[in-house]
């Protein structure tokens, strides 16, 4: 974690560099920048979550002299990314609201330093105009994702990194509903999250990652954290402040990992892992009488194929056994996984009897009848099959898969290229 604040000190103290002039030296400068990113790092990853810690460090910064109106923009611009280096399941949103923090606090620093210049000084101060114009720069250009609505969920400001993220012009934004671009399926958790916890509290601060559904109807993730914050006075409604980013290309890549993680990079079936998560959910939802089939397929004689041809046809002929098996399923909804080097399981979810189960495995040994031509070779492959029909509720995952193994063994005693069945349990 040292590296990274370290590399972005250095990024951050090179960006800030043309807005102002700092007396201390570049060295002392990047060592203060560094401790301030090690605190925002910290806010992220603590519970329970504190947006404060943003207007501290907007404040630390001019009181080191960064007092350029552009500083929190500038910053920005380097920091908007720092939850990527921290794995909190709200790291983007809890960044982007310690950012939106920041140029609050950087503000305020400001307002305080003027203030104490005017009791100093008979310079004219600062017009309103001049004070909304800073804000609404800051607004504007912060990459981070800004809404400010009322407590009723209407837009009453955006800003252009949300329309940007929903595809539509910021004009468009006021005056809408957040349940507007939130997806179908999660504006009741939403729904749930504001009016249920935050609205009725009158403070405090949640964390939201849900899909939208952007202009052209693509489906995005938005990671927001928002605040509910109280009027000033009798004169200003209460609102919510919400600040958030664009999460689809880190949500993608999660799919991408989480699906790479339960297949086979060769055949591309569901693996041994993804079996027994599916297992696992069956046995968890299982009514009493609910009986499931396995058919553990082994192919017969494999290693002598790669011994006398080699590896490279030994997995081209895999791939073909996996697509032919395939396809010989594909009517019925089950479950074909490869967990081993020439091991395949079909699972057969409820209601899994005798009839049906059987008549699968034909098939899977019917898949494999015909030659599978490799390097212009034909190449006969067949395979034992060992199945088993077995009640699920309150079974062990486990236990069923080695019974299938020991219904296979008894298959391959037996003679090649045929299936045993075992009936588990009373009689179906």
């Amino acid at each position: 974690m040292n590296d990274v604040a370290e590399v972005l000190a250095r990024a951050w103290l090179n960006a800030l560099a043309p807005t102002t002039a700092v007396s201390e030296s570049t060295t002392q400068a990047r060592y203060l920048l560094r401790g301030l990113i090690m605190d925002l790092l910290a806010a992220v990853r603590t519970d329970p979550f504190d947006v404060s810690a943003g207007m501290q460090i907007g404040r630390a910064l001019v009181a080191a002299h960064w007092v350029d109106e552009q500083v929190p923009s500038v910053s920005a611009q380097v920091l908007h990314r720092l939850g990527e280096h921290c794995d909190h399941p709200d790291a983007a949103a809890r960044s982007a609201a310690l950012l939106a923090a920041l140029g609050q606090g950087h503000q305020a620093g400001l307002d305080d330093l003027r203030d104490r210049d005017r009791q100093h000084t008979t310079a004219p101060h600062e017009s309103s105009n001049d004070h909304d114009s800073r804000f609404r720069m800051v607004f504007d250009n912060i990459a981070a994702a800004v809404a400010i609505g009322d407590t009723e969920g209407r837009l009453l400001e955006a800003n252009n990194a949300l329309a940007d993220m929903i595809g539509v012009p910021v004009s468009s934004l006021q005056g809408i509903s957040v349940y507007d671009f939130a997806h179908p399926d999660d504006r009741e958790h939403i729904r749930k999250l504001l009016y249920d916890e935050l609205v009725p509290a009158r403070s405090g601060t949640v964390a939201l990652e849900r899909r939208l559904v952007r202009a052209d109807g693509t489906i995005g993730w938005m990671s927001f954290a928002i605040t509910y914050v109280q009027g000033i006075n009798d004169h200003q409604s209460d609102y919510l402040l919400a600040v958030g980013a664009d999460v689809t290309e880190i949500h993608q890549r999660h799919e991408e990992l989480h699906r790479e993680a339960r297949h086979d990079p060769l055949t591309g079936l569901p693996n041994r892992r993804l079996l027994t998560e599916r297992v696992d959910e069956l046995i968890a939802t299982a009514h009493p009488d609910d009986r499931a089939g396995f058919c553990f397929v082994d192919l017969d004689h494999f290693k002598a194929i790669n011994d006398r041809y080699g590896h490279n046809a030994g997995d081209k002929a895999l791939s073909e056994v996996a697509a032919r098996l395939r396809n010989s399923v594909r009517d019925y909804h089950c479950l074909l996984a490869r967990i081993g080097g020439d091991e395949f399981v079909v699972l057969i979810p409820p209601p899994a009897g005798m009839s049906r189960t059987t008549v699968i495995a034909d098939r899977l040994l019917s898949a494999l009848a015909d030659p599978i031509i490799i390097d212009g070779r034909p190449l006969r492959i067949s395979a034992s099959i060992g199945v088993i029909v077995t009640p699920i509720a309150d079974a062990d995952t486990e236990s069923l898969l080695a019974a299938a193994d020991t219904s296979l063994y008894n298959a391959k005693s037996n003679g090649k290229g045929h299936w045993v069945l075992q009936i588990l349990g009373a009689p179906v």
